[in-house]
């Protein structure tokens, strides 16, 4: 079946075409380069893996219960609208809400699969090309997985989000090269992590906890990296090309809170758009969620030299200022531990598994012989 029979709404057949600008930037400077970014790349030759031997694709997935997360997740929950709806409603909705994150989720990784190549091209060092190689190659297997959970455990997929669309249009468009690491890898990339990493903790669910574990992984070392080649970089402009950039993020900002309201979700169950941004904010969940998105992209933003009054105070008012004080590297050394030890645990399930089976064939053997 073609995705395109799966959407809510009908999309566009025809390509979405970004025009780019900005120059492909060869160098002939075949050196070491810097040793964290090398790290990094052999970090990502290491880390390369196939979603169909690790995973357990084999996992039944309720499609009207994906995560196995309380309905008080739902900002609609205790409202009038939700006292209206029955219950094959409210499980209708727990369905959309599920095909809305992850088709955000896959949209946003073509979006970063397109953007790392970009940055392949358009990078002046070559120890930046090597490691945006590795990460488009993660970005596909990314937007494989998330496509095929949609597909196949869903069965629904909701068009991109308009404002995913509009930041990523930013993105693409900027002819510095720069830019590409600033809004992929800090702000569309460090709100995603955040994101994973909030379903990853909550869901009841084996299979997309299995998914969302394994893709931080490599999302973890796309972060450290645009840190690492954007504070270098930074520390070379001036006030004015500062200023430049702190506008973007700031607008940035503004654009991923406004785009995690599923808006689109709640107007297919016949809630008006006026009344959707008060649903959210009066859903404590809701709001905890959208504080927590902003827990990677906060203290990367600082780390970057992006720190000025302006930032400050764009944080403050949206409520994420505490953030400021997160250790970036324990939590990216977190999320590799998660995606180890459920390797580990993986392992030593098959183990038993296989340790069982060989013991019942143990005995039915022993038992014929006794004959």
């Amino acid at each position: 079946m073609s995705t395109y029979d799966l959407y809510t709404s009908p999309v566009d057949r025809d390509t979405w075409d970004v025009a780019m600008t900005g120059d492909a930037r060869f160098t002939w400077e075949y050196d070491d380069g810097r040793d964290k970014l090398l790290a990094l790349y052999q970090k990502g030759k290491d880390k390369q893996w196939d979603s169909d031997k690790r995973i357990d694709w084999d996992l039944e997935v309720d499609p009207y219960d994906v995560l196995g997360v309380p309905d008080q997740s739902l900002a609609v929950y205790g409202t009038k609208y939700w006292d209206r709806m029955s219950e094959q409603d409210r499980k209708d909705l727990r369905r959309h809400q599920a095909s809305w994150n992850f088709s955000q989720f896959v949209h946003g990784e073509q979006g970063a699969m397109i953007t790392a190549a970009r940055i392949v091209e358009s990078a002046p060092d070559l120890d930046a090309k090597f490691y945006s190689a590795t990460q488009t190659m993660d970005e596909a297997r990314h937007v494989e997985v998330f496509s095929r959970f949609l597909q196949e455990k869903i069965g629904m997929v909701y068009p991109i989000n308009r404002k995913l669309q509009e930041l990523l249009n930013e993105t693409l468009n900027d002819s510095r090269w720069d830019m590409p690491y600033l809004g992929m890898q800090v702000l569309i990339e460090g709100l995603a992590l955040a994101a994973f990493g909030v379903m990853r903790d909550i869901t009841t669910k084996p299979l997309p906890k299995q998914i969302l574990a394994y893709v931080m992984q490599d999302e973890a070392r796309h972060v450290a990296f645009g840190r690492l080649a954007l504070r270098d970089y930074y520390r070379q402009l001036d006030s004015v090309a500062l200023k430049e950039r702190e506008e973007f993020v700031i607008e940035g900002c503004y654009l991923m809170r406004d785009r995690i309201r599923g808006i689109e979700i709640m107007e297919n169950f016949g809630i008006p758009v006026r009344e959707i941004a008060p649903l959210v904010e009066q859903s404590e969940y809701m709001r905890m969620f959208q504080s927590l998105l902003f827990s990677r992209i906060v203290p990367c933003v600082r780390d970057i030299g992006l720190w000025s009054d302006r930032i400050r105070d764009t944080f403050t008012d949206m409520g994420v200022m505490d953030h400021s004080k997160s250790d970036l590297e324990a939590l990216m050394k977190n999320d590799e531990d998660i995606a180890e030890n459920i390797d580990t645990a993986r392992s030593a399930r098959f183990a038993a598994e296989e340790s069982a089976r060989k013991a019942e064939v143990d005995a039915v053997i022993a038992t014929e012989q006794h004959r």
